[in-house]
């Protein structure tokens, strides 16, 4: 499958930073510095409810 990857808009002067991509029923999540690692599939439910946690961190 084709996937086209968008880099977040958080990454650091590092490298280090998550890649997302839209797949037909689901958004999947990679490392960008290891994509040969695969990727982790989330429905868009649960991106969304990840995301709401996540901006809820200190």
């Amino acid at each position: 499958m084709n996937v086209e990857w968008r880099k977040s808009s958080a990454s650091d002067d590092y490298g280090n930073c998550v890649e997302l991509g839209a797949l037909p029923d689901a958004v999947a999540i990679r490392d960008s510095k290891t994509p040969e690692n695969g990727y982790l599939t989330l429905t868009p439910a649960t991106f969304n409810r990840l995301l709401t946690t996540l901006k809820q961190l200190p």
